[in-house]
């Protein structure tokens, strides 16, 4: 089976295509055309390609999806850091674009491949809405944290206070518009409206937070399970043992989505002093010797694996179901 490698660039991809054992390389721009002549190049009538690129975000959507629907083609879209510490087995020191697509082609030919799970249009819609969600909510907390210092002091001018004002306002307007474009999308897809009514059932969780959770969840492909989702999230316990000597405290690792993990955190906060279960098992975590900080990380698993029945069942989300031996009497 043929196998590429492409190195993705904002201007430029630069693939390395290995054919009845024999190695070619070119170079082709990074956009529409370009990707377009890639995919004629790297199909072939009767034969299956499989093409592997690491996930640079935007960069490399677009070549994903040109190329997933094309069927000689078969794409694994990789994690960078899985790709690097292939290349470090493969005591490559240098690094360069021509390397880099030799490096991904060997991944694709010699590691596990798992095709990628082309998402909906909607899917990457609500995605790109829900970051864009977050990254504003990001600038106007700095914002009013600037508001308040500002007004610690009497020296500040007015001038400064009504610029900061008006660039909250503004941010909050933004944020609102996108929220109600994200909602007009979901309402278009009944899949999607479908787990948003059942995300506004677990406690903690608002419109704002489910659309959040829903940008990042729907992109996932539908086969997951609820463990994927929780290692997905970053949310899982990582250990480190080696000897009777080693031994490190478990700690959540952070190859993770940082934008899945963090629309939990809120949602998780209020879980924990409104949900009677889930504040009576961080309460059985605190007293079990975990810190404040632990439990909420809990919290936020059990939220999440609560979130993934609630879809599988198509069910209100129930939490006494999660850990029945600490609901509150």
């Amino acid at each position: 089976m043929d196998s590429a490698g492409v190195d993705v660039g904002a201007s430029q991809l630069q693939v390395t295509l290995c054919r009845e054992g024999r190695l070619s390389r070119r170079v082709f721009s990074n956009t529409p055309c370009g990707r377009k002549a890639l995919g004629a190049w790297l199909s072939r009538a009767g034969t299956t390609t499989r093409v592997c690129l690491e996930a640079t975000g935007s960069y490399g959507l677009d070549l994903a999806l040109l190329l997933s629907g094309l069927g000689s083609i078969q794409v694994l879209v990789a994690n960078p850091r899985a790709v690097r510490q292939f290349a470090a087995a493969l005591m490559q020191r240098n690094k360069t674009d021509v390397i880099d697509a030799d490096i991904v082609q060997q991944f694709a030919a010699r590691m596990p491949f798992q095709p990628w799970s082309r998402p909906s249009q909607s899917a990457l819609q609500l995605r790109t809405i829900g970051r864009r969600i977050a990254a504003l909510r990001r600038i106007c907390a700095c914002e009013k944290n600037r508001r308040h210092a500002a007004g610690l002091t009497q020296y500040t001018p007015p001038s400064v206070t009504r610029s900061i004002n008006r660039i909250i306002r503004t941010l909050e307007r933004e944020i609102c518009s996108l929220l109600e474009q994200a909602l007009s999308l979901i309402r278009s897809e009944s899949s999607l409206q479908a787990r948003y009514q059942l995300a506004l059932t677990a406690k903690g969780i608002g419109p704002l937070s489910a659309v959040r959770l829903l940008a990042e969840l729907a992109y996932l492909p539908s086969d997951m399970d609820p463990r994927q989702w929780v290692a997905h999230a970053g949310l899982a316990p990582t250990f480190h043992r080696s000897g009777s000597s080693v031994e490190k405290k478990p700690r959540v690792s952070r190859q993770s989505n940082r934008f899945l993990r963090s629309a939990l955190f809120m949602p998780a906060l209020a879980a924990r002093r409104h949900d009677p279960a889930l504040r009576a098992f961080a309460d059985h975590l605190i007293r079990a010797g975990k810190t404040p900080l632990q439990a909420l990380v809990a919290v936020m698993r059990k939220l999440l694996i609560g979130l993934h029945a609630a879809f599988r069942r198509q069910e209100p989300f129930r939490s006494e179901k999660l850990f029945p031996a600490f609901q509150s009497s």
